[in-house]
């Protein structure tokens, strides 16, 4: 049988050249996209970073940038930094003079030390060794001074006279070395010593646990003036690192604003 036949599939229209296609509707602009990785915006500055200290001329090198570290990591120093930032402890440049105040002032509160220091610097010309070790005893106690501060005050005069201390050597030596090498000295202990790091060689990172007010400045700022342990002190100070020194400069300025000239 044969099969019958297929019908012919339909022609299609052919299209003249001639003929508008239909254009498709312009498309919307894409949304700008914020660009990533190393071409991103660079973020804003913190707040910290944001906050101008009007510091004075005469501090360390490294004062400014330890401020800002500080208030970035430290709730309590954001709040005294820019509060004290107007002072800064004054460079004591004499070595001799340095220790031999800390020594006046051991034992004794902030204002006391500074009427004894006021009058035991006008005894002798000039606060040096070789004049100290001319001056009278009975001079000495008149100014205020105790038995115990004045036989100090001879054998740190003695340790200058004598040589025994390498003033030389201190920039390029540790501060633990440093403290080790005051201790020698009859009254110098480790918080004077520490004094003198922090005063006369402008050490950045010295923390004194054996400063009254330092314990008493951490209890009121962050322990609501509950009693603190040296350990628990040492861990506050954790954050502080390396800039132990100017924390403890504005923990220093929240109890007494003036600092001593």
């Amino acid at each position: 049988m044969i099969p019958a036949k297929l019908p012919h599939p339909p022609e299609f229209e052919q299209l003249q050249l001639g003929v508008d296609l239909p254009v498709p509707e312009a498309q919307p602009e894409p949304l700008p996209v914020a660009p990533m990785g190393a071409a991103a915006k660079p973020a804003a500055k913190s707040s910290a970073s944001a906050i101008k200290l009007a510091l004075p001329e005469d501090v360390p090198a490294y004062w400014a940038d330890a401020c800002r570290q500080l208030m970035r990591r430290d709730r309590v120093m954001k709040r005294l930094i820019p509060r004290f930032a107007h002072l800064a402890p004054k460079p004591r440049t004499d070595a001799f003079a340095t220790l031999a105040r800390s020594l006046v002032g051991q034992q004794i509160s902030a204002k006391s030390a500074q009427a004894l220091w006021n009058r035991f610097t006008a005894l002798p010309a000039q606060m040096t060794p070789e004049l100290v070790l001319k001056l009278k005893v009975d001079d000495m106690r008149a100014a205020g001074l105790s038995a115990r501060k004045i036989d100090y005050l001879v054998d740190l005069a003695l340790h200058f006279t004598e040589h025994r201390l390498h003033q030389e050597g201190w920039q390029g030596m540790t501060d633990e070395a440093i403290v080790a090498e005051l201790m020698s000295i009859r009254g110098v202990g480790r918080w004077t010593a520490e004094m003198f790091l922090i005063f006369h060689l402008q050490r950045p990172n010295v923390l004194p646990l054996d400063d009254a007010g330092l314990i008493s400045g951490i209890s009121s700022n962050y322990f609501s003036g509950d009693p603190v342990s040296r350990s628990e002190a040492r861990e506050v100070a954790e954050a502080w690192k390396p800039w132990c020194t100017v924390a403890t400069w504005y923990i220093w300025r929240s109890l007494e604003p003036l600092p001593a000239t």
